[in-house]
């Protein structure tokens, strides 16, 4: 580890796995690392508690804004675990000489997100800091939700056979932002895919329990996701890169910039592991829901080698997938 912080441990790569790892987790007493916190012991029934925050370059992207992100995100956080989201808190920091007609419309976003997510803003928090220590703004939000008698979502939980499911095309979000950011441009045109997966996964919920984990591959994307689940797991992981949704304008970008796919950031997908003799069902009830309408299987857990993610390549092979070291594009939540 080294002995100043780098832009890479906050990429959701290894470094950053690392950082959490070696000195988070230990100061604070975490025995795991997931989306949220499951508090229990407080009402009845258990309830999830997270917090996120924002730092995307452009605040503006196509598909949305850094403010929808903010409300999305942490839903998807909390709904990851399981949880039926119901109450956000936000602060800003906000630049001095921020265009208040910008501000205007990340709020109206924000208010927006949180209606079609069916959360409510409860609380809040602004500062302001002098010209260039902020980069205009960032946003930071917490969420609370509650989870249902009987629902336990983890990777302990994953077990050999289990099917992999993920619930739509890949990459969107960071090409979105990297064209953005760039001044690029693509055909057919890379539009984000911020959205909240709360109602997705209520409808898989309502189906069966037998989901094991669930993820969404924002920061690292599908590879790192998958990887910690593997780790943490300790089973291994297969996937068919034959069978990994990537739409044209990613898959261009990616090979005219060198990037994988693999590891870019989404904001409106998630990867589901769950229990094989339901996956059937819980796909067929993603693929009726808007945001898993392109659903598909992409691989199984298998029992070796012990905390691998091996994908089946295009052309026959297998490809050993880790974490990056750092980021291929920053600054992309």
């Amino acid at each position: 580890m080294e002995d100043r912080i780098l832009l890479g441990h906050g990429s959701g790569g290894k470094l950053m796995y690392q950082l959490i790892r070696e000195h988070f987790m230990p100061k604070f007493g975490m025995k795991s690392l997931n989306d949220s916190a499951v508090l229990k012991g407080i009402t009845k029934g258990k309830i999830a508690f997270t917090t996120d925050s924002y730092v995307v370059s452009p605040i503006f992207f196509p598909g949305g804004n850094i403010g929808e992100l903010a409300v999305y995100g942490t839903v998807n956080d909390l709904a990851m675990v399981g949880a039926k989201p119901l109450y956000i808190t936000s602060g800003l920091i906000l630049e001095e000489g921020f265009p208040l007609n910008d501000l205007k419309k990340i709020l109206t976003a924000m208010s927006k997100a949180a209606e079609t997510a069916g959360v409510k803003i409860v609380a809040g928090d602004t500062k302001v800091v002098n010209k260039g220590k902020a980069d205009g703004i960032f946003i930071n939000t917490s969420g609370v939700g509650v989870i249902d008698e009987g629902i336990e979502i983890s990777p302990s939980r994953v077990k050999p056979g289990d099917k992999v499911i993920l619930s739509g095309p890949i990459g969107n979000h960071g090409v979105s932002i990297m064209a953005e950011r760039n001044g690029l441009s693509f055909n057919p045109p890379v539009i984000s895919d911020t959205a909240p997966l709360n109602g997705l996964v209520r409808e898989m919920l309502k189906k069966t329990k037998k989901i094991h984990a669930l993820r969404d591959p924002t920061r690292g994307g599908l590879a790192t996701t998958l990887k910690e689940i593997a780790t943490d797991s300790g089973y291994c992981i297969l996937i068919e890169e034959n069978l990994i949704p990537v739409p044209p304008g990613v898959r261009g970008a990616c090979e005219l910039l060198g990037l994988d796919p693999l590891y870019i950031a989404n904001e409106g997908i998630l990867s589901a592991i769950v229990s094989s003799d339901v996956a059937e069902l819980v796909l067929k009830t993603m693929q009726k829901h808007p945001l898993g309408k392109e659903a598909r299987f992409i691989g199984e857990v298998q029992k070796s080698p012990v905390g691998m993610v091996l994908l089946k390549t295009a052309i026959g092979g297998t490809r050993i997938i880790e974490m990056l070291s750092g980021d291929q594009l920053p600054r992309i939540c």
